[in-house]
């Protein structure tokens, strides 16, 4: 085995999937926040493996002393998305980042594996700041739509436990499986605005909700304990007939309570 130290060497790599993870998340919540469309899912990353990596540089024949520009996925981050559109979108946000560089890009959606694999591979630098400076790091970013992703985990546990040599029928059942996986993404593509609107709806009432909630909350905090009781009870009659305009008209009572509220307090010695 190499003689480096793997601890120091792969330290990079982690802070880079740590710090990947953090700003691909964030750009889904904040496109939440702006109530606009979300097109990742979620997101999840990791180091490669020594053992892994040590594999790879040999089918690679990538020299030890190369490995941090020979093998591209030793810091890997996966996005998730719901429809297969949404991964040309994710791609297109990765490409106007100033913060990466994009090395280049593999297709596998477009020009799928023979074993039936499809995903979308970005490579791309991400310059880290470690303590003794500045070093740029090669990730692999995959954005894959969830069925994508549900077959490539079996497939990559079936390969763990045939060691790369698949049986020949558990091969064509995995190409079978595969297709049935890129069928069902077509067809949830296809009614994706009913999809789309109905998660959107979910969305505004549950905010709505969380609103009133929290206002009334903030009454209790000025110590109008009476008036946001009677907010309570309103809620629970509005919640149990589900009428949606109908928080939403109490929540702008509540607010402006609140308004109230404060300049009373403000003026009190």
């Amino acid at each position: 085995m190499d003689g480096r130290d793997w601890g120091k060497f792969l330290l990079p790599y982690q802070q880079a999937v740590e710090e990947l993870k953090v700003k691909f998340k964030s750009l889904r919540r904040e496109l939440k926040a702006r109530d606009e469309y979300a097109p990742i899912e979620f997101v999840t990353g990791r180091v490669k493996r020594i053992s892994s990596i040590l594999d790879k540089a040999r089918r690679l024949s990538v020299p030890h002393d190369r490995i941090d520009t020979g093998i591209e996925d030793i810091a890997g981050i996966r996005i998730m998305c719901q429809f297969v559109d949404d991964i040309h979108r994710v791609a297109e946000m990765i490409r106007q980042r100033k913060d990466m560089t994009l090395v280049y890009e593999k297709d596998y959606i477009t020009h799928f594996k023979d074993s039936g694999y499809r995903s979308y591979h970005l490579i791309v630098e991400y310059p880290v700041q470690t303590s003794i400076g500045s070093k740029p790091v090669l990730a692999e970013i995959q954005i894959r739509t969830l069925a994508m992703n549900f077959w490539a985990t079996i497939e990559h546990s079936l390969n763990y436990k045939y060691k790369e040599q698949l049986p020949e029928h558990v091969r064509e059942r995995l190409r079978k499986a595969a297709e049935a996986a890129y069928q069902l993404d077509t067809e949830m593509s296809s009614i994706r605005k009913e999809i789309v609107d109905a998660q959107q709806d979910f969305e505004e009432s549950a905010g709505v909700v969380r609103n009133v909630l929290n206002a009334i909350q903030e009454l209790y905090f000025y110590r109008k304990i009476r008036e946001a009781a009677q907010f309570q009870l309103r809620f629970n009659e509005l919640w149990e007939r589900e009428d949606i305009w109908g928080l939403k008209e109490l929540w702008l009572e509540i607010q402006a309570a609140i308004n109230r509220a404060g300049k009373i307090e403000d003026i009190q010695p």
